[in-house]
């Protein structure tokens, strides 16, 4: 099992399907949850797929469109009948805390948590930092302000080298410092360098999380080398006329932000409830970027 996986909850676009859920997707990544944006009946995939309430301490909103928030408050009552405890935080812009304020304040007035909000702005900037990773927003183009958010992996500690600390005989209590990259210093005041001790840190890992924008060839510099894109892919290029005036972007267009940001693999989604083949998506993206993952709800993507 990775520890930084992406579980889609819903690939949907705005209007109603029977093939697709609303917009919603959770990061998981080393055991703790993040979920960017939360269409309806997110709480319900969230169950299908077995992850835990517990877990959920940040929800990201790209944009404030129904389809992408309207889920909010039947996941907040949920967390309040599964008794979660501790605090959500959610990520959005003002007119969002405000709006979904008056909402939970009607309907998840008993809920025995705290509910948070961190007001963003339609820009690039760092909005969270934890322990192992951090989130930032890259500014998006849609008929309303909206974000992508990049979800980047810290710098590990080294890994310890067990036969050459057996070798020079390091006491268990040097192990951490090791780790933190310092030298080892014997007793008779010979220094042995770290990197005979230890290996190179695990390469760190990153995901885009991109919805609801028109195309940004620029895009790619701001998420370059990003080992997982979901890119938005509403429309195939026999509507591409349709994409940018509804601000949004076709499978051709996300392969070749993909492909210009030097991506791992694409992720497809937001389809448009006008086509009933998906595998069309995948046959477009792939002629242009290679690595491209067709979405699904209840799809786990690893990224590696």
């Amino acid at each position: 099992m990775s520890d930084f996986e992406i579980h889609t909850l819903g690939c949907g676009s705005a209007r109603p399907s029977l093939r697709h859920q609303p917009s919603s997707t959770v990061v998981k990544h080393r055991g703790n949850l993040f979920m960017v944006d939360c269409g309806e009946g997110a709480q319900l995939g969230f169950m299908r797929q077995r992850l835990s309430f517990s877990r959920l301490r940040h929800i990201f909103l790209t944009h404030l469109h129904g389809d992408h928030v309207f889920g909010l408050p039947g996941l907040i009552g949920t967390l309040a009948l599964n008794g979660s405890g501790g605090g959500v935080t959610i990520h959005t812009f003002a007119d969002g805390e405000r709006q979904l304020r008056a909402i939970f304040d009607y309907f998840c007035r008993d809920t025995p948590f705290e509910i948070n909000f961190n007001v963003i702005k339609p820009e690039d900037a760092v909005i969270l930092e934890t322990k192992s990773l951090t989130v930032r927003t890259v500014k998006l183009k849609h008929r309303v302000p909206a974000v992508g958010f990049v979800f980047e992996e810290k710098i590990g500690e080294r890994h310890i080298n067990p036969s050459m600390c057996e070798r020079y005989e390091v006491p268990k209590s040097w192990m951490r410092r090791l780790k933190g990259g310092e030298d080892y210093i014997m007793e008779d005041g010979t220094v042995i360098p770290n990197n005979i001790l230890t290996f190179d840190p695990t390469p760190p890992k990153s995901y885009a999380h991109i919805s609801d924008t028109v195309y940004l060839p620029a895009l790619a510099e701001k998420i370059k080398g990003v080992d997982l894109l979901f890119h938005e892919t509403t429309y195939l290029n026999q509507h591409l006329a349709m994409a940018a005036p509804r601000g949004h972007s076709t499978a051709a267009q996300a392969a070749m932000v993909a492909r210009d940001a030097g991506a791992g693999r694409l992720l497809t989604g937001h389809y448009s409830s006008r086509y009933d083949d998906d595998s069309l998506f995948l046959k477009e993206a792939s002629e242009i970027f290679p690595n491209v993952v067709l979405n699904r709800e209840g799809l786990v993507t690893p990224i590696s």
